[in-house]
């Protein structure tokens, strides 16, 4: 089957959450605007889930919902199948959400003024879960480093990973893998450099693979778990879902497996102390087990698509912005772009973004250390509605005068 990437949602948008937040800022845009920003799809879903949905909701009632037998299968065979490694039952533990599950790691599996690493520039709410917890931000920022014809990527800074893993009072690391918003998927000998620094210093790894799924064709994603097995290392939170993949981000439903017994059991104590312990909504299980065992096909084709459009963005602005730098899109659906060449601030940036050519991207800024300059682009996205919004970019960059190379 074909499935169709390329017609643009028509309905009414205005409940979406980067929809409204665009709205807000500007109620007179039509509806040819399309904010490019939030990490969720401009596609429709996975007809099966759809359908799945729909059988669902005419064959019983919306009361207390509980994980099914069907729900456990399909996350291990999804793990096993799309990234050859089989959890232990026991191991995964239903969450209403990633972000929610980090909040609650960082608060039961820590103290107050504990430090958390982080790698910026990153997706924000880690800085978020740490700061709001009353535990101490640890950073660890990403190099960037030349390549010998003049590109860029991002690496891991170990000397300094491993100094800062080795204070005594730096408790966890928040990994993100593969990296939001910088798009490195890190190789097995990275992460092998990363849970040998936590090892050595006892430090627990929380590691966010919501993006595990959407790798682009010529890398490889390395599971940590599959590396942590080679070093015995289970002091290790995975955290996946079918919400990033499959565009269910509304379902709030994600799977956390915790290999040891003793940080599952006061990860599942946090989750009760503030009752998210108590199982997920009605269609959050249906609409997992519906995507993992029906869409592999729905994600190949994605995949592809959202790889032509990350070429595609590439080759135009390479042919009529060059100033600026599309970085490598290793993983996820969200390019990363350096107009820090423009020499504007993040708030002048901002403004012409949003004023002048009517985009409304991330900001760099939102990520952290390292990120003013840069924007994230969402290319879960029609491409002509991709194409539209960078006619406008460079629309409004001759306007402005901006120097376009």
């Amino acid at each position: 089957m074909r499935y169709d990437f390329d017609t643009k949602i028509s309905t009414d948008r205005s409940s979406s959450a980067k929809w409204r937040e665009m709205l807000n800022h500007n109620s007179r845009l039509g509806a040819e605007i399309v904010p490019l920003s939030v990490a969720d799809m401009e596609f429709r879903n996975p007809p099966e889930v759809i359908e799945a949905l729909r059988d669902f909701l005419k064959e019983t009632t919306l009361g207390y919902a509980a994980p099914t037998e069907a729900y456990y299968d399909a996350c291990l065979a999804w793990q096993r199948r799309r990234h050859s490694w089989l959890p232990e039952r026991r191991s995964l533990v239903p969450t209403a959400g990633i972000v929610p599950a980090i909040f609650n790691a960082v608060r039961s599996l820590t103290e107050p003024g504990d430090g958390i690493i982080i790698q910026p520039p990153v997706y924000r709410p880690f800085r978020l879960s740490i700061q709001k917890n009353g535990r101490r931000l640890v950073e660890n920022p990403l190099k960037i480093i030349e390549a010998q014809d003049g590109t860029h990527r991002y690496e891991m800074d170990f000397d300094d990973l491993e100094a800062k893993a080795a204070d005594p009072n730096t408790k966890m690391l928040i990994l993100c893998s593969p990296h939001n918003p910088v798009g490195r998927v890190w190789s097995a000998e990275e992460l092998r450099r990363l849970l040998d620094a936590c090892l050595e210093h006892n430090v627990i790894v929380v590691c966010d693979e919501i993006h595990d799924d959407l790798i682009m064709p010529g890398h490889e994603h390395a599971a940590i778990m599959c590396v942590a097995d080679a070093g015995e290392y289970d002091r290790l939170l995975i955290c996946t879902a079918a919400s990033k993949t499959f565009n269910l981000a509304g379902c709030q439903s994600s799977a956390i497996y915790i290999p040891d017994q003793q940080l599952r059991e006061r990860f599942c104590e946090g989750l009760d102390q503030v009752a998210q312990g108590s199982g997920l909504n009605a269609f959050a299980y249906v609409s997992t087990t519906a995507a993992y065992t029906r869409c592999d096909e729905w994600l190949d084709q994605l995949i592809t698509y959202v790889q032509e459009n990350y070429n595609f963005l590439k080759g135009y602005l390479a042919r009529f912005l060059p100033s600026v730098e599309v970085y490598p899109m290793e993983g996820t659906y969200l390019a990363w772009v350096d107009f820090r060449s423009w020499g504007l601030s993040s708030s002048e940036l901002e403004s012409f973004m949003r004023e002048d050519a009517l985009l409304f991207l991330d900001e760099g800024h939102v990520f952290g250390t390292g990120g003013s300059g840069f924007e994230r682009f969402n290319l879960a996205c029609p491409r002509s509605v991709l194409g539209d919004s960078l006619e406008r970019l460079v629309l409004a960059t001759n306007t402005r005068g901006i120097p376009s190379t």
